[in-house]
């Protein structure tokens, strides 16, 4: 079993500015933790640097209380999934997944009754023969998960690997990696920037931009409470509406310069006397099966309201309303102020 604690990292390449600058960060054990962000935000150096592939600058790296600083990537007890699968094309899907198990040198009875186990789960036995060119990119994802599962790690790690998929597959492997997780009760850490992917499995997420952790949450603290600006506008299809708290009709805290709130939590009419109230422009409309996502304009600032009924379809000039309760205030530094 393995927590994994990041302790003052820094990671830099060469002279260039560091692209991780005074990383802490704990990864519980047991949990399903996914960090997320934009490109470039350095989820990916991190998720390497856990595994031993790259060296951090500064700083160090423990499992449990176990300095990994030294110790080569063979050695730390954890499978790696590539988002382009890295199987052997020259080899079988049993191969490739043997591979691993040989170089250790595990007896050969052993070896067969873990690839059955593990192809039985991921439901692959019948492919055991099969070159990886002659199967589809979802068997193919499943080859490499079961290559590590095989190994019996303490720790996982995958670095985006549905973004190959199609989005029928996507959600099918996640539904697969949920049970996964729960039924291997390891540490799985886990890199996307598909917020969709991040909600659904995550047991924490870590939301990352710029190298530097913005928000260290579950999902559901993370879309109800978030801490800032980058925090509300990232989760969320559509994002949190933030806006200019000069256009507020209500007293706002001390230093609050941006209000917002969900679209999900916008009405067409006023509940309370202390509403929320902002007047808008609507500019379109769209129907998206059982909810309705209506866009509209108050000056240069967009609002999203999401009604979960096809039948709303306001036009031309509206107030929109939201419950004072359900507001967030954000201060200049873009930060959460909490009342």
């Amino acid at each position: 079993m393995s927590s994994i604690i990041l302790q003052n990292i820094d990671k830099a390449y060469g002279k260039n500015a560091p692209v991780i600058e005074n990383l802490n960060l704990e990864i519980k054990d047991k949990s399903f933790t996914v960090l997320l962000g934009p490109s470039g935000c350095g989820k990916s150096t991190i998720l390497r640097m856990i595994a031993g592939l790259e060296a951090q600058t500064s700083g160090t790296i423990l499992f449990d209380d176990e300095d990994m600083t030294n110790v080569p990537p063979e050695n730390r007890d954890i499978a790696f999934v590539f988002q382009n699968y890295a199987l052997y094309p020259t080899m079988t899907v049993r191969g490739n997944i043997e591979f691993g198990l040989k170089n250790r040198k595990i007896p050969k009875a052993e070896i067969a009754a873990r690839v059955e186990e593990v192809c039985s789960l991921l439901d692959i036995s019948e492919y055991l023969n099969r070159k990886p060119q002659n199967l589809s990119g979802g068997q193919r994802q499943r080859v490499a998960l079961a290559r590590a599962m095989v190994k019996k790690p303490d720790i996982f790690l995958m670095d985006e690997p549905l973004s190959n998929l199609d989005a029928k597959l996507r959600n099918q492997i996640r539904t697969d990696l949920i049970a996964l997780h729960k039924r291997l009760n390891t540490t799985f850490v886990y890199v996307t920037h598909d917020q969709v992917e991040a909600m659904s499995m995550a047991t924490d997420i870590v939301l990352l931009n710029k190298g530097k952790v913005m928000q260290m949450s579950s999902p559901a603290e993370m879309y109800k409470q978030p801490r800032n600006v980058f925090s509300a506008k990232f989760i969320g299809t559509p994002a949190m509406n933030v806006i200019s708290s000069g256009k507020s009709n209500i007293s706002v805290p001390q230093g609050c310069a941006y209000v917002g709130f969900r679209p999900e939590n916008v009405m067409l009419e006023k509940k309370n006397n202390d509403d929320f109230c902002i007047s808008c422009d609507v500019a379109s409309t769209e129907m998206l099966g059982a909810e309705t996502v209506i866009k509209a304009l108050s000056g240069d600032e967009i609002i999203f309201m999401r009604a979960f009924t096809s039948a709303c379809r306001p036009e031309g000039r509206q107030n929109f309303y939201v419950e004072r309760a359900n507001l967030c205030y954000f201060n200049e530094q873009e930060e959460r102020i909490y009342e």
